[in-house]
């Protein structure tokens, strides 16, 4: 048992009826970082996270919380935002919040205390006193979102924690996000927006038909797909855009008087290989490697 995880699921197996909803999954997210749980729709994300709140009960495989198997104790330690927003309508917010800050062992002084806070901070005061239903989504989903935070837990466990918010909410959750990891607290998140996964996360894993298909840090994992592409910008005195051979080949365009050339090295060669040649041909302005987006890598994997 590794004390550097926070989490760790090991051969974790779900079925239902007919469905094998998790086979043999594994995942194991660092302490104070930020772990992507990425995958299609069905894959098993959500079972995934219901197994890690005892929400549900795998058939095999083993759950660790800092190298002990996780149990009931231990659900007061962590804050779980499903995708599925549960508040009760009719209550007011400020009622609602601390009563559900209570559930998860605050006292009521604490509770109201740290909820000023909290909704000084999201410029909410005025929503205490309202009723949930006549919030908006979004306003919703920040109630939900400080209640999962408030009682300090150092598992977080965010199901698509952007959805239904403007691009202005979700940079304000964003930074509170990458605080909360500087505070502590190790978070998983799972969601279907990669741009943010490549904003926020450090570790992902991807499922994809109930198995484990790829998991480790951002960068070791461009690191394995990348294809040898690099871009250079260049000028030429001659106006010639560069001649393939042995060492590469181009694709290249004009933009604002430098050429721009997108380059694959052939046959093994060094990309130091590749920039001398370059340099026989062109003023090079500036060189740099091509990585994949986690985007392009999940729809590669996922569509195999």
């Amino acid at each position: 048992m590794n004390q550097n995880f926070a989490l760790q699921a090991i051969n974790v197996s779900k079925s239902y009826a007919n469905h094998k909803a998790l086979n043999n999954v594994s995942i194991e997210v660092p302490q104070q970082s930020i772990f992507g749980l990425l995958g299609p729709n069905g894959a098993g994300k959500t079972t995934l996270i219901r197994i890690i709140n005892l929400i549900s009960v795998m058939d095999e495989g083993r759950v660790l919380l800092n190298g002990n198997p996780i149990t009931t104790k231990d659900i007061s330690k962590i804050g779980y935002l499903p995708e599925e927003r549960g508040l009760y309508k009719k209550m007011k917010v400020g009622e609602q919040a601390v009563y559900l800050a209570q559930l998860k062992g605050m006292s009521k002084r604490d509770a109201i205390t740290q909820l000023k806070i909290w909704f000084d901070k999201f410029d909410i005061g005025s929503w205490w006193d309202k009723k949930v239903e006549e919030l908006s989504k979004g306003m919703q989903q920040k109630i939900q979102f400080i209640v999962t935070v408030l009682h300090k837990p150092k598992l977080l466990i965010f199901d698509e924690p952007f959805s239904g918010f403007d691009p202005i909410n979700v940079n304000i959750l964003k930074a509170e996000i990458l605080k909360l990891r500087e505070d502590g607290a190790t978070i998983i998140f799972s969601t279907h927006n990669m741009a943010s996964v490549e904003e926020l996360c450090d570790n992902i894993a991807l499922i994809n038909n109930s198995q484990t298909v790829l998991a480790g840090s951002i960068h070791e994992i461009k690191d394995k797909f990348k294809e040898n592409v690099y871009e250079v910008a260049y000028r030429s005195g001659k106006n010639l855009l560069l001649s393939e051979n042995d060492y590469f080949v181009s694709n290249s365009n004009i933009l604002h008087n430098a050429h721009y050339s997108t380059i694959k090295i052939k046959n093994g060669n060094t990309p130091n290989e590749l920039l001398q040649d370059i340099l026989y041909q062109v003023e090079v302005i500036s060189f740099r490697e091509i990585l994949p987006s986690i985007n392009d890598i999940f729809i590669k994997e996922v569509s195999g």
